[in-house]
């Protein structure tokens, strides 16, 4: 029996770890693992179009499930290429290995052709980053990035030159149990009583939630309804959060909306649960404050605590609910309650003015028909950018639905790829790429991908003809707008031209019927929408300090932005509170 080469182990324990899929493109450096892959039953070689695609799509992969995911690039450009997309795995906590295949070891440090030094590249955005110089190093350097990349969730990158790769794997090596999931955190005793006292002794707490409060929701609604608290979510802590909540009051942040600015300002004890929310201009300086994060890393960084706990939050509203006392004065959350329904009744009346005649299109009309025609189950994916805004404000969670953006890294171009590795996930299940012109055509190329594995992602683009918000930046600070328009093709040509369903949407009185045959459609689509430029959106609370480096103007070309069904909720949630 022939032996197993350094490539052929590299592929058994990723499968071991639970990796069913590496995204890449593949080159002569890559050929080992590539081959090996080919040869292996349990897991799939995914042929992207660009390296920034592999890494974005697993990323979004192991975002949606929690488990490892892995992609590979090719020696020098190949592997550099994957940088955009790892960053942006790692600043989400998803767990990624990437392979970055390296030139032939007699030649490192000779300058050689396409060199690069990957061990220093990808330090920032890895929490594991080694080079495999050694057959006899594996499987250890291997099993010690997965163990990084689950455990501290985030991204491993292994280094492994070709001619390694093609080498006998050592024998009798050492293979270890691979952990494949995290455990909980409970904070320490002393943490949960200081809490519960600080709790007990305020009379207006808020809670303001993040991303961390998945598989909290529960514990975070009988705690809210105990304490009497108006519950606020930053924009990663929206489908964890939002629906079924009837002590909501609406996102903060440069998407905001409704009255989370104010409750959070406004209580005498604000609780930060699993958020490492970034914009500490929204956050107040003169209420005491708690923060709850399973990472202890992110606690206090971005605002001054009087009490960090290091817990799930999950586990932690477990510990503390017992230990604290019911409220029963809900002046505070009624007051909350009703500044926000009045909040977003304000809004929907700027929304609703002819949006259903108004040419070019709106996008906010465009978001809120697909959030009504989008199954209840549907993985969308957000373009950085204006799409942010729309999906933020438009797309309804219901605890199945899922949303995943390139929230904390900010990056262009993100939403296609997401949407490809959403996709091989379940075929079944409905995935929607809401795509703006700029980001699409950044990455165009792998809108082939869909078609050579006729994977059914709905492409909805947003097709402004500009990059809205660089305008808005512009805008900012009293430039004019440069360099931010596209004159652009008729997508859905394109789309018919690959082998896709294509078609184009220029009136609104089209809209519905174009979005419905689209999501009918079982292959890949893509609906070219046309819309206005001119539809810019701005936060509830502006100061000073929050404009620099984000998209605020102000005048008759800006419309806030409504709500869609968020303003129904909040009118039921009014049902609550007692009338005078």
């Amino acid at each position: 029996m022939a032996k197993q080469t350094v490539a052929e182990q590299y592929v058994d324990i990723l499968v071991r770890a639970g990796v069913r899929r590496m995204y890449g493109v593949v080159g002569d450096s890559l050929n080992p693992v590539v081959d090996a892959i080919r040869r292996h039953a349990a897991i799939d070689w995914i042929q992207v179009r660009h390296e920034e695609t592999a890494a974005f799509a697993a990323g979004a992969e192991a975002q949606l499930t929690g488990s490892l995911a892995a992609c590979a690039g090719s020696c020098g450009p190949g592997h550099v290429h994957l940088l955009n997309g790892l960053y942006d795995a790692h600043r989400s906590m998803a767990p990624v290995i990437a392979l970055a295949s390296h030139i032939p070891s007699s030649e490192i440090g000779t300058s050689y052709f396409q060199e690069t030094h990957p061990e220093r590249l990808f330090q920032e955005c890895s929490h594991y980053c080694e080079l495999i110089s050694n057959p006899q190093q594996m499987p250890r350097v291997l099993q010690t990035a997965v163990q990084h990349a689950i455990g501290r969730s985030g991204v491993s990158v292994v280094a492994l030159p070709g001619d390694i790769a093609a080498r006998p794997a050592p024998e009798r090596a050492e293979e270890h149990a691979l952990v494949t999931s995290r455990p909980t955190v409970r904070p320490g005793d002393a943490e949960i009583d200081r809490l519960a006292r600080m709790v007990n002794e305020a009379q207006r707490v808020t809670l303001f939630c993040g991303r961390g409060c998945a598989g909290a929701h529960d514990e975070v609604m009988a705690f809210a309804e105990l304490v009497k608290a108006p519950v606020g979510h930053a924009l990663r802590g929206k489908e964890w959060i939002q629906y079924d909540n009837p002590y909501d009051v609406g996102m903060s942040g440069l998407l905001g909306y409704g009255a989370a600015y104010e409750a959070t300002h406004e209580c005498d004890l604000l609780i930060l649960l699993g958020t490492d929310f970034p914009y500490g201009a929204f956050l107040p300086d003169d209420v005491r404050t708690v923060q709850v994060d399973v990472r202890a890393e992110h606690l206090g960084r971005r605002s001054k605590l009087d009490l960090a706990v290091w817990g799930d939050v999950r586990e932690t509203l477990s510990c503390l609910t017992p230990k604290v006392r019911p409220k029963t004065d809900r002046r505070f959350l009624d007051r909350m309650l009703k500044k926000h329904a009045d909040a977003l009744e304000g809004v929907v009346k700027a929304y609703t003015r002819r949006v259903d005649r108004h040419i070019p299109i709106h996008p906010e009309y465009v978001a809120s028909v697909l959030d009504e025609e989008a199954a209840d189950d549907t993985i969308f994916t957000v373009d950085t950018g204006m799409c942010n805004v729309w999906a933020a404000r438009y797309l309804s969670p219901n605890g199945r639905r899922r949303v995943i953006g390139s929230f904390t890294h900010g990056s262009m171009a993100n939403a296609l790829p997401q949407a490809i590795g959403a996709q091989f996930l379940d075929r079944r299940r409905q995935v929607v790429s809401m795509s703006g012109d700029g980001g699409f055509t950044m990455l165009l190329g792998d809108f082939l991908t869909l078609v050579q594995y006729d994977l059914p992602v709905k492409v909805i683009l947003f097709n402004n003809s500009a990059l809205g918000m660089v305008e808005l930046e512009m805008l900012v600070s009293g430039l004019p707008a440069h360099g931010t328009g596209y004159h652009n093709p008729d997508f859905a040509q394109i789309a018919r031209a690959a082998g896709a369903y294509g078609e184009r949407v220029e009136k609104p009185k089209h809209l519905r019927s174009a979005l419905r045959a689209a999501l009918r459609h079982k292959g890949p689509a893509l609906l070219d929408i046309v819309t206005d430029p001119n539809a810019l959106s701005i936060p509830p609370k502006i100061k000073a300090e929050m404009v620099t480096g984000f998209a605020l103007s102000a005048g008759k070309m800006v419309l806030e932005g409504g709500v869609g069904r968020m303003v129904q909720m909040a009118r039921s949630n009014l049902r609550n509170v007692p009338r005078p």
